[in-house]
């Protein structure tokens, strides 16, 4: 056997194996007197018709037989000779497959197709130039929090005098049936809190639902349009039946001393509630310029290393990103069976130029971890799964099994720490200047990127529990509860009637 290695690029290598003619002819005698043994040749006993009709009646057979005894062997040895680690199975094909004769009268040549890692340069990632930026806390986001959540306190005070009307907030039962679809599962829904005439209403809903009492029924329709936000609503006519459990009105107390007190949270007075909201403000302040200053590091130490990924690294990873995709609008109530297939393929087309940068960047940070000696030890995993169990609210154990129905396992989570040190030895070793905020969602600045944008994130693992997965820059940066809380509660049983 010989072997030769072209580069066609840094990753495609292409090796043109030579398997002698006398290897050939011992494949090829072997196969053909197996054949013998076995065959059924009309005219013949079994296994007793001349070699030469055998191999002439089971031509093709005896030929793809050769070919499977021959080929694995040498391309496996001529791999192995040259060196090279392919990260997939090799594309074959033989040199002449037309005329090319396996009976063992002439060598036969194979071209091999295999892609591998580009040897990566050792990168430059010392004194970066970076620009830190942090949001200034404006009067108006702390009023507007503020009100949020005073609106949290608002309670329904039931009203007993009159039927309801524009304004009132009714809780309702609710029963629809699809219209012209007996066969579809109902719409139930109870104990639904709807404010008569607020814009997240359906206005059907607002119009029928005026000058009802406590327990009083309601028969009416509503005819969706195309275009409604929920799928499974869009266009659909359903006939509904509600059942007014209560009527009232919604009361929010007055922003002052008392009601700062009365949150049982340590707050002496409505100022010292504004103080330790703006301090809270001003730290996720200062963990989202952390944070946007980690990505534009990335960023620009992926665009300072051009090399050159190989198409399978980015098609696994593109494909990841469009089951994610997949995943989310499932979750948002959209069947992606219905969704064109020009759009599809056009999102697929940006998730490979995400999944590029992803790669890249991957393989920079696994460079700069080696260069920096990173290490990360069992005490490290542990405290990260004991962080996840406590986030997902859920125990260290839950968070280990359900590790284990993953690939990789607690070592998803040990890659993960290590690809974050490298991120930090990229930014400690950056030249790092304090700038004045500019609003990058009008373009002023062009060395920011959004949170999104600057990949490659690190992977987050399975969750374990209902809560949705976030990123660690999301789960960090976050306000702390104890003087920024929100609650969506409220807003989501508004929008049920819109939004079944």
């Amino acid at each position: 056997m010989k072997a030769q290695v072209k580069e066609v690029s840094s990753t495609q290598k292409e090796l043109t194996v030579e398997i002698d003619a006398q290897t050939v002819k011992a494949a090829y005698n072997k196969v053909s007197q197996k054949y013998a043994k076995a065959a059924n040749v009309p005219g013949f006993r079994k296994g007793f018709a001349p070699l030469d009709v055998v191999r002439m009646r089971f031509k093709e057979e005896i030929r793809n037989e050769v070919l499977q005894e021959i080929v694995p062997n040498a391309v496996t040895a001529a791999i192995e000779e040259n060196d090279l680690h392919p990260l997939t199975e090799p594309h074959l094909h033989l040199e002449n497959p037309d005329t090319v004769k396996l009976n063992g009268t002439e060598a036969v040549s194979i071209h091999v197709h295999v892609e591998v890692m580009p040897e990566i340069p050792t990168p430059e990632y010392k004194g970066l130039e970076l620009t830190r930026r942090v949001r200034p806390v404006e009067d108006s986001q702390l009023e507007d929090l503020l009100a949020n959540r005073l609106n949290e306190q608002a309670a329904l005070i039931p009203v007993e005098d009159r039927p309801s009307q524009e304004g009132d907030t009714v809780i309702v039962d609710l029963e629809g049936t699809f219209e012209g679809e007996p066969d579809a599962e109902p719409i139930i829904a109870n104990d639904i809190e709807i404010p008569i005439g607020d814009e997240t209403i359906e206005k059907s809903f607002s119009e029928n639902l005026v000058g009802l009492s406590e327990d009083e029924e309601k028969i009416f329709t509503v005819a969706y349009e195309a275009n409604f936000s929920s799928p499974q609503l869009a266009g659909k006519t359903v006939n509904y039946k509600a059942k007014v459990k209560s009527v009232g009105t919604m009361e929010t107390p007055e922003m002052n001393d008392e009601w700062a007190q009365s949150l049982d949270e340590g707050y002496e007075s409505l100022e010292d509630l504004r103080k330790k909201m703006r301090k809270d403000l001003q730290k996720f302040a200062e963990e989202d310029a952390d944070a946007r200053l980690r990505n534009n590091a990335i960023a620009k130490f992926i665009e300072k290393h051009p090399f050159e990924i190989p198409n399978v690294l980015i098609d696994s990873q593109a494909k990841n990103l469009l089951n994610n995709f997949a995943q989310d609008m499932a979750q948002r109530g959209v069947d992606l069976n219905t969704v064109q297939k020009e759009f599809i393929e056009m999102a697929y087309s940006q998730m490979r130029t995400q999944a590029e940068r992803d790669v890249r960047g991957a393989m920079l940070l696994e460079k700069v971890a080696d260069l920096e000696n990173v290490e990360v030890s069992d005490a490290e995993v542990e405290e990260e799964i004991q962080k996840m169990a406590n986030y997902y609210r859920v125990t260290p154990d839950e968070v280990r099994n359900s590790l284990i129905n993953q690939q990789g396992g607690t070592d998803n989570v040990k890659n993960n720490l290590r690809t974050r040190k490298a991120i930090e030895a990229l930014v400690s070793h950056a030249k790092v200047t304090e700038g004045e905020w500019v609003d990058e969602s009008v373009g002023q600045i062009a060395d920011s990127q959004s949170e999104e944008a600057a990949a490659p994130e690190e992977k987050v693992e399975k969750k374990p529990a209902k809560k949705k997965a976030k990123s660690d820059d999301e789960a960090e940066a976050k306000p702390k509860k104890s003087a920024a809380k929100k609650s969506d509660d409220k807003e989501n049983k508004k929008k049920a009637a819109k939004e079944e």
